[in-house]
């Protein structure tokens, strides 16, 4: 069946294009949500204002993404998971993660545009390549670091807390009294 778009529609066609669908998908999916119509005449003389609309927003959304993409250059993101201790590990890294760990940082990049040949299954460095648009992509750095086992956590707040202890310690003086009560005495 063929259609006129009256919007984008992503893998389909852009506003304006007229093109071939089943009719299954025309009835209950494009019609009935106003995305096309028929392609008469009339409509496609109508159609010239939803195009103009469709441009600008196309416009500004590229727009969008080059700056996006300007934003990511030379980015960074450290990634914590769980491994061996040989550094594989037990899981992976994927693009969910990534976009996570850039999310986290203030950056945006959906799973989607983080395109990887396949998962990362070791600790390390990675350049990760984010595809935006065919001519909009990037890459950012991706650490890969292993996650500290609660044993290891409990070390460093033992000593943070042991630092923190002698910090907080009162000085005295050299006859072993409080300094803090020697130097009240002596301006009274």
């Amino acid at each position: 069946m063929k259609l006129l778009l009256r919007k984008d529609i992503e893998n389909l066609g852009l506003c304006g294009d007229v093109v071939d669908v089943n009719s299954g998908y025309a009835r209950n999916y494009l019609l009935p949500h106003h995305l096309a119509l028929e392609p008469t005449k009339s409509n496609l003389k109508a159609i010239e204002e939803d195009k103009k609309i469709a441009a600008a927003v196309r416009e500004q959304r590229r727009k969008m993404l080059v700056e996006t993409c300007k934003r990511l250059e030379n980015v960074e993101v450290t990634i914590s998971a769980a491994c061996t201790p040989d550094g594989h590990l037990y899981g992976s890294v994927g693009p969910r993660e990534i976009s996570s760990a850039l999310l986290g940082d203030g950056h945006s990049a959906h799973p989607d545009q983080i395109k990887m040949t396949a998962n990362i299954k070791e600790v390390g460095t990675f350049q990760v390549p984010v595809v935006f648009a065919d001519d909009i992509r990037t890459e950012i750095k991706v650490w890969v670091v292993r996650e500290k086992t609660l044993g290891e956590e409990e070390e460093e707040s033992a000593g943070e807390t042991e630092i923190t202890d002698d910090a907080n310690a009162v000085p005295t003086d050299a006859e072993g009294s409080d300094a803090t009560t020697a130097n009240t005495d002596a301006g009274a």
